[in-house]
């Protein structure tokens, strides 16, 4: 029999097992950042024909720890100009939401520490989805800072840029907890994992599976939804101005970021902890502490897929992905949310199997008519976009270009005239 833990469960933990349990989180997550940057780096060699790190350890094993120690020792320049107090205070603001929203997040079911019965998880709440959403919302806050403060024009297109991406992209994932939520009938996290002991949700909630993995992508601002960072771009978007441990920490928010959705998409839809099929079956696969090892693979199944993408997709324009969101994730999501709505009231008389079956088939019927919509959605601008010839031959031999600091506003930079010797 599972030990699924319920809210009831929290709240009796001795201080000292309270903060060995906050001490295992943050070095989980410190650890996992470090390897993430590792495997990322291996992983983009190999699937570009190079060597990565191969010179700092066993394998380069240790190139993340040299990295690390070489940013904390590096120089901090502070460029002139800046708002010097929320620029210092922008890369805290980054970061410390992101270690906080694991607070919520469970490992593991109920398991005995030195006598001490304690679910392997710090804390829940009547509303942990919702506070996990709006702390790493906060984080969000130390990027527009960064690009604000920094008195620069291409950090603050980045951290605007940003804010765009948190707007349009949050919408669509918080309906995604909608339906999660009606399923569940609770926002607990240990009581959403309880509620898929016998179907993962990811079977019953295509459609918001889909848009979720999509929208956390935006959310972390990974490639190829990187545009407050494309260096293409914005040189270096937000944190242009950034060196040294400032930019590290820059970096740690992200990857942190990175594992905090991974692991609630982990317990959304893949049954958190839970043994996958047909490991389940295996006596004790899903007590003790080997839920532990299915949670961290479920984890870097989707950290694996953040580099994957990284290395294989190029960087949408602002157009495509302001328009993937407006137009076809909110749209979609808020559909499928009032779809699932109505079967769960059309079935509420009937057995769980039935209603089971019913989502199943409309979830893959919706989640096929979702993925031909992004496919139009990423192709219809890029053929409205194509200039006719005439058109091509009317252009001005100027284009327009942000105004620098100094600069007046709406001013051209003319095109050199290339002239033979």
């Amino acid at each position: 029999m599972i030990d699924f833990p319920t809210l009831e469960s929290f709240g009796h933990d001795t201080w000292w097992l309270v903060v060995a349990k906050a001490v295992a989180i943050f070095g989980f997550l410190v650890l996992t950042v470090l390897v993430a940057i590792l495997a990322e780096r291996k992983i983009m060699a190999r699937m570009q024909r190079r060597y990565g790190p191969n010179r700092v350890g066993w394998h380069g094993a240790l190139q993340s720890l040299a990295d690390g120690v070489k940013l904390a020792l590096k120089e901090g320049l502070t460029p002139a100009g800046v708002d010097r107090p929320i620029y210092l205070l922008a890369p805290i603001i980054a970061t410390i939401p992101a270690f906080t929203a694991f607070a919520v997040i469970p490992f593991g079911p109920s398991v005995s520490v030195f006598g001490h019965h304690t679910p392997l998880q710090l804390t829940d709440l009547p509303v942990a989805v919702l506070y996990i959403l709006a702390i790493t919302s906060i984080g969000v806050y130390g990027i527009v800072l960064a690009g604000w403060s920094s008195g620069s024009t291409y950090p603050l297109l980045g951290g605007l840029r940003s804010t765009a991406q948190v707007i349009s992209y949050e919408i669509a994932m918080g309906l995604c907890f909608a339906a999660v939520f009606l399923l569940s009938s609770t926002m607990s996290t240990s009581e959403i994992i309880g509620s898929q002991h016998r179907h993962w949700f990811i079977l019953l909630l295509l459609p918001s599976f889909i848009i979720y993995a999509i929208s956390m992508v935006g959310e972390t601002n990974r490639a190829p939804f990187d545009l407050p960072e494309a260096e293409g771009e914005l040189v270096g978007g937000f944190h242009t101005e950034y060196s040294s441990l400032k930019f590290a920490m820059f970096m740690l928010a992200e990857y942190v970021n990175m594992t905090t959705v991974a692991a609630l998409a982990t317990i959304l839809f893949l049954g958190g902890w839970m043994a996958p099929w047909p490991l389940s079956l295996i006596p004790g696969a899903n007590s003790g502490w080997l839920p532990v090892l299915w949670f961290v693979a479920k984890v870097w199944v989707f950290l694996f897929v953040f580099i994957w993408l990284r290395t294989t997709l190029p960087r949408l324009r602002y157009d495509q992905f302001m328009g993937l969101g407006w137009r076809v994730l909110i749209p979609a999501s808020l559909t499928w949310v009032m779809v699932v709505a109505l079967i769960r009231a059309a079935t509420l008389n009937s057995s769980d199997t039935t209603r089971a079956v019913v989502l199943a088939v409309g979830g893959v019927l919706a989640a096929a008519l979702l993925l031909g919509g992004i496919v139009r959605a990423m192709r219809a601008p890029r053929e409205r976009a194509a200039p006719s010839s005439g058109a091509a031959a009317s252009l001005s031999p100027a284009f327009p270009v942000p105004p620098l600091p100094g600069a007046t506003a709406g001013a051209t930079r003319p095109v050199p005239e290339v002239t033979n010797a």
